[in-house]
């Protein structure tokens, strides 16, 4: 199963990925992080390809 993973080094903590996605991503101390590997009803593809600095990928 595919699951969301956040490259912190890239990441702004700009919220986008929270905002599409609030039960798999969080933002904490400025950076987005994933509080639940199962995307369920959330495209995390979606989300990835929507992440301005491509932090986000699913794997």
């Amino acid at each position: 199963m595919p699951k969301p993973v956040v490259n912190k080094e890239l990441c702004i903590g700009c919220g986008t990925c929270e905002s599409l996605c609030p039960n798999v991503f969080q933002i904490k101390d400025g950076k987005s992080e994933v509080i639940s590997e199962e995307c369920g009803d959330c495209n995390c593809q979606e989300v990835a390809e929507s992440c301005p600095v491509n932090a986000i990928s699913v794997q």
